[in-house]
């Protein structure tokens, strides 16, 4: 099993700003569409963002759209999760997902089956 490695997670206060890295083990995100998601405790996992391979195509949860950004550093090997303006309600455990099938993120389509998963960061957004 490839895995994904999360970082960046933490504590800030409502309207302040975190990154998120992903970082893959074992292979290259070049190919790979990738995917946010977030679990709150008592909640469904969630769609938080999703960027193709390409990184022609995004796609985000209308709850974070304007908020969120999502990006890639092919050279890196990283994706980011650029986080501002947070809520409390942002508030979550957040993975990052990858999978090679480029359709699974479109400007129509944000889908939830990915491959590969990391173990998750922690955002914890309060005053």
């Amino acid at each position: 099993q490839l895995q994904l490695v999360e970082s960046g997670g933490g504590l800030v206060q409502p309207g302040g700003s975190l990154r998120l890295s992903c970082a893959p083990s074992g292979f290259t995100l070049d190919y790979y569409s990738i995917g946010w998601f977030r679990q709150a405790p008592g909640k469904e996992r969630e769609g938080v963002s999703c960027i193709s391979s390409s990184s022609s195509s995004t796609n985000y949860a209308d709850s974070v759209r304007g908020r969120f950004a999502i990006s890639r550093d092919d050279a890196k090997n990283t994706v980011y999760l650029q986080m501002n303006n947070l809520k409390p309600e942002d508030t979550a455990v957040y993975y990052c997902a990858a999978d090679p099938w480029d359709g699974l993120c479109n400007e129509y389509v944000f889908m939830n089956e990915y491959d590969y998963w990391g173990q998750g960061t922690q955002v914890t957004v309060s005053s």
